[in-house]
C-alpha cells in the first residue's frame, strides 16, 4: 500500500482535464485508487520516463489520459510515497 501525495498542479490539471472530459472522471478515480494499491499493477501500464522527465513514472487512465508521478521513500517512517504530479492527454503531460 502506497501513500499518495498529491500536487497543487495535479490538482489544477485534473480540474480543467475533467471539465473537458466529464465521461472519465470516474475511471481516473478508479485509477488513482489502484496506484494507491499497486503502481505496478497490469491493468496500469505504469513505466519509467525518460527525457525532461527522466525520473518520473507515468501510468494510462484511458485511451488518451496520463498520470504522471514520482515514487518516493518517506525517510522518518520508511513508507513508500506516492506524488501525483500531472494528468493530461499524452500530448499535454509528455
Amino acid at each position: 500500500m502506497y501513500r499518495l501525495v498529491i500536487s497543487n498542479k495535479f490538482k489544477r490539471a485534473f480540474r480543467k482535464f475533467a471539465r473537458r472530459n466529464a465521461d472519465l472522471q470516474a475511471r481516473i478515480e478508479k485509477t488513482i485508487a489502484a496506484i494507491e494499491n499497486d503502481i505496478f499493477a497490469d491493468n496500469l501500464g505504469t513505466h519509467k520516463l525518460e527525457g525532461k522527465l527522466s525520473g518520473l513514472l507515468s501510468c494510462s487512465c484511458g485511451y488518451d489520459c496520463r498520470i504522471v508521478f514520482s515514487l518516493k521513500t518517506d525517510d522518518e517512517s520508511g513508507e513508500q510515497v506516492v506524488l501525483l504530479l500531472d494528468i493530461g492527454t499524452h500530448d499535454d503531460v509528455y
